[in-house]
C-alpha cells in the first residue's frame, strides 16, 4: 500500500467516535494556546501603561526668580497627570515609600522640596542641578522598572529642556540689551568723532594764526627797539631844553628885584636866548614833521633800493654765466639795503603806532616856539613889563618842563612796550608750539575716535539682536540641540507583532509534538507488512503534515482576524509556515521513531535549545557563547529571521536562505526516520521489553 493511502487510513481513525474527533479538534486548536493565547496576553502592553498604579510625590516649595514665582514641580506634575502615562496617584513621601515596598505602587516619582530652587539657580552665582527621584522595586515587577527608566528619561529630558529654554531666553534678551547699548555707544562715538574733527580744524587754524602772530610779534619787537632808541635821544634833547628854560626861570625869579637893571643891561642876551629856544623848538618840530612825512617815502625808497640791489645781485652773481669779481661787495650792499629797508619799514610803523604822542609833542613845540618868539620881540620892553616877562618866562619854563616830562613818559612807555613786546613774542612762541602739539594730539585723537566708532559699529553688527520669534526659535534649538531622528524601516505595529515570528514556530513545534503523541511516527501495518523504509517514513509523516497545515490555517486566522496581525506578505507567510510545519513534523517524527519514549523528552529538549538560541527576544549576540554556537545549526533560527521579513517587511534574503535550509532539515530527518524504520523491522529484546514506556 502506498504512503498516501497509509496516511489517509491513519487519519480516518479520528472519525470513528466522539473521543477521537474531540482529540483531533484539540490537536488542531492546541497551537492557539501557545501562539494566539500568548501573543494576546501581551499584544500591546505599552498602550495599557495607564493602568499601572504609580505614586507621584510633589514636595517642591517653588522659588522666586526676578520677582516672579516659579513652581516647576507643579508644572511637571500637571503634565504627567494630563499625559496619563501611568495611573498616577498623588500621595505623600511616606505613602509612596510604603506603597512601592508592599506592591501597592509599582514605582514612585518624587520632586524634592528644592526642585524649583535648584532650577532657578541656573541664573544665579551658584548653579545647581535639580533631580527627579524615582524609586522602583524589582520584586514587584522587573519589566515595569525597565519601562519606567525609559519613560522617566523622557520626562527628565523634557524638564531639562524647559529649564534651559527659560535660561537661554534670558541670555538672548541680554544679547539684545547689549546690542542696543553698543549701538548707542557707537552713535555717541560718531558724535565724538564729529566734534573732534571740528576741534582738529580749529586747532589747525589756531596753529596757523599763532604762526602769523609770532612773525608779527617778532617784527614788533624789532621796531620797538629802534623806536626806544629814538625816544631816548628825544628825551635827552627835551631835558636839555627844559634845563635851559629852568635855568632861565631860576635866574629871572632869583633876581626879580634886580631884574630891571639886568634886563636893561641884558636885552640882547635875553633876546638871543629866546631866539635860541624858538629855533630849537622849530628844529625839533620840523624833525618830527619830516620824520612823519618822510618815513613812508623812505620806507618805500629803501624797499625799492633793496629790491634793485637784490635784482642786480641775482643778475650779476647768481644768474650770470661768469659772476663778476665784485659779487661779495654786491652781496653786502644787497644785505645792507635789505636791512635799511626793514629799518625804514619799522620806523614808519613806529611813527604810525606813536602818532598820538608825536602830535602832542608837535603842539607843545609849536607853542614853545611861539612863546620864545614873543619873548624875543618883547625883550627891549622887558624892563617896562617885567611882571609880564617873568610870567612868560615861567610859562616858557613850564612848557619846556612839560615837553621834557612828555618825552620822558614817551621813552618810558616805549621801553615798557619794548619789554612787553619781548614777553609777548616769547608767549606767542610758546602758544604756537603748544598749538602745534595740540594739533598733533587731536590728529591722533581723530584716528582713535574713528577706530572707536568703527569698532563699536562692528561690534554692534556682530552682537545679535533677536526679536521674540527669533529668540523662541533659537531657545528651542539650544534647549534641545540634538533630537533623535528615529526611523524604523519596517516598524512592527505593536509588541505582539514583533514577537509573532517567535511564538508562531513555537506553537507549530508544540502542535507537531502533540500530534505524534496521538499518531504513531511509523505505521505499524506498514512495518508488519515489511514495506520499504521510505514508505513507512512518509506514511508516518504525511498525516502530521496535513494536521500541521490545518493548524497553520487555524492559528493565522485567529492572529489575523482575531488579534489584528498584519502581514507584509500574507501569502508568502502562509506558504512558508507550511514548509515550517513539514520540517518540524519530520524532525519530531524522527526523534520519536528513533528514540521511542525517550524521544518525547528529546523533542522538548530540542525545543528549549531552539527557543534559547534563535534570537527571538534579544539578539543572539547578547546570549552566552554556547547559544551563539548552536544558532546556525537549528531550524528555528532561520525560521524566526524569515518570518520577521515576511510579517513586518524587508529584504527577502533570510527567507530564501530558510527556504533552502528547511528542506535539507526535512529530507535529513526523513532519511533518519527511514533508517529507524529499517531497524524497527528487526525485533530485539529491547523492543519486546523496553526499559521505559510513556
Amino acid at each position: 500500500m502506498r504512503s498516501p493511502k497509509l496516511a489517509a487510513l491513519e487519519l480516518r481513525r479520528f472519525g470513528r467516535g466522539k473521543l477521537p474527533r474531540a482529540a483531533l479538534v484539540a490537536l488542531l486548536l492546541l497551537p492557539l494556546l501557545y501562539g494566539a493565547l500568548y501573543l494576546w496576553s501581551f499584544w500591546d502592553p505599552y498602550s495599557r501603561l495607564d493602568r499601572l498604579p504609580v505614586a507621584l510625590v510633589n514636595e517642591d516649595k517653588g522659588a522666586v526668580v526676578g520677582g516672579k514665582q516659579i513652581a516647576a514641580g507643579d508644572e511637571i506634575a500637571e503634565k504627567l497627570l494630563d499625559s496619563r502615562t501611568f495611573a498616577w496617584h498623588e500621595v505623600s513621601s511616606a505613602e509612596a515609600r510604603k506603597g512601592v515596598e508592599d506592591g501597592t505602587f509599582y514605582l514612585s516619582l518624587t520632586m524634592p522640596t528644592d526642585f524649583s530652587g535648584r532650577i532657578a539657580s541656573s541664573s544665579g552665582d551658584s548653579p545647581e542641578t535639580s533631580a527627579l527621584q524615582v524609586r522602583t522595586n524589582d520584586s514587584n515587577n522587573y519589566v515595569v522598572g525597565s519601562i519606567s527608566r525609559t519613560v522617566f528619561s523622557e520626562v527628565r529630558a523634557s524638564a531639562s529642556a524647559s529649564t534651559s529654554r527659560g535660561f537661554l531666553d534670558k541670555i538672548f534678551i541680554s544679547f539684545s540689551d547689549i546690542h542696543g547699548k553698543t549701538v548707542e555707544a557707537a552713535e555717541g562715538a560718531d558724535a565724538l568723532k564729529d566734534g573732534i574733527d571740528r576741534a582738529k580744524k580749529g586747532s589747525e587754524d589756531l596753529a596757523n594764526g599763532l604762526t602769523d602772530a609770532k612773525d608779527g610779534s617778532g617784527r614788533l619787537v624789532g621796531g620797538l627797539q629802534r623806536l626806544d632808541s629814538a625816544a631816548g635821544e628825544l628825551e635827552t634833547g627835551a631835558r636839555k631844553v627844559a634845563g635851559a628854560t629852568q635855568t632861565l626861570a631860576d635866574q629871572v625869579n632869583g633876581v626879580a628885584d634886580e631884574a630891571r637893571p639886568f634886563l636893561r643891561d641884558n636885552v640882547k642876551t635875553i633876546a638871543h636866548t629866546a631866539e635860541l629856544v624858538a629855533d630849537t623848538s622849530k628844529v625839533v618840530r620840523n624833525h618830527l614833521d619830516t620824520l612823519a612825512r618822510r618815513a613812508p617815502e623812505v620806507a618805500k625808497v629803501t624797499k625799492a633800493t633793496a629790491e634793485l640791489s637784490d635784482s642786480v645781485y641775482q643778475e650779476l652773481c647768481t644768474g650770470a654765466a661768469e659772476p663778476v669779481s665784485q659779487c661779495p661787495r654786491l652781496k653786502k650792499a644787497k644785505d645792507s639795503a635789505a636791512e635799511a629797508a626793514e629799518l625804514a619799514g619799522d620806523v614808519n610803523a613806529l611813527v604810525k603806532d606813536a602818532n598820538g604822542d608825536v602830535d602832542r609833542m608837535r603842539g607843545q613845540l609849536t607853542k614853545l616856539e611861539k612863546q620864545a618868539r614873543e619873548l624875543k620881540a618883547s625883550a627891549p620892553d622887558l624892563a617896562r613889563d617885567l611882571d609880564r616877562a617873568v610870567a612868560k618866562i615861567n610859562a616858557l619854563n613850564s612848557g619846556a618842563q612839560k615837553v621834557a616830562t612828555g618825552a620822558d613818559r614817551l621813552h618810558t612807555g616805549i621801553g615798557s612796550a619794548r619789554s612787553g613786546s619781548s614777553d609777548l613774542d616769547q608767549g606767542v612762541g610758546q602758544l604756537k608750539d603748544g598749538a602745534f602739539r595740540l594739533d598733533g594730539g587731536i590728529f591722533k585723537l581723530v584716528d582713535g575716535s574713528g577706530e572707536l566708532a568703527g569698532g563699536l559699529h562692528d561690534g554692534a553688527a556682530q552682537i545679535p539682536d533677536y526679536d521674540k520669534d527669533q529668540r523662541d526659535q533659537r531657545t528651542e534649538v539650544m534647549a534641545d540641540p540634538v533630537k533623535l531622528a528615529s526611523q524604523s524601516l519596517h516598524k512592527a505595529a505593536n509588541y505582539g507583532t514583533g514577537f509573532a515570528p517567535y511564538f508562531i514556530p513555537l506553537s507549530l513545534w508544540v502542535g507537531a509534538m502533540v500530534a505524534y503523541m496521538l499518531i504513531q511516527p511509523m505505521n505499524r501495518r506498514a512495518l508488519a507488512a515489511g514495506a520499504s523504509a521510505w514508505r513507512i517514513a512518509f506514511a508516518g509523516w504525511l498525516p502530521v503534515v496535513a494536521i500541521g497545515i490545518l493548524q497553520v490555517a487555524a492559528l493565522m486566522s485567529v492572529l489575523h482576524w482575531g488579534l489584528g496581525l498584519e502581514m507584509a506578505r500574507a501569502a508568502g507567510t502562509i506558504g512558508f509556515l507550511v514548509l515550517v510545519t513539514a520540517c518540524f513534523s519530520a524532525i519530531v517524527q524522527w526523534l520519536n521513531a528513533r528514540f521511542g519514549a525517550a524521544g518525547r523528552i528529546l523533542v522538548l529538549a530540542v525545543l528549549m535549545l531552539q527557543l534559547t538560541s534563535a534570537g527571538g527576544t534579544y539578539p543572539v549576540q547578547t546570549s552566552p557563547g554556547f547559544f551563539n554556537a548552536l544558532h546556525p545549526y537549528l531550524p528555528m533560527s532561520y525560521i524566526v529571521d524569515a518570518l520577521r521579513r515576511l510579517i513586518t517587511g524587508g529584504e527577502l534574503g533570510p527567507v530564501w536562505q530558510a527556504c533552502a535550509v528547511l528542506p535539507l532539515f526535512t529530507a535529513g530527518a526523513l532519511a533518519l526516520t527511514a533508517i529507524a524504520a529499517r531497524r524497527k523491522q528487526v525485533w530485539t529484546m529491547d523492543r519486546l521489553h523496553p526499559d521505559l514506556t510513556l
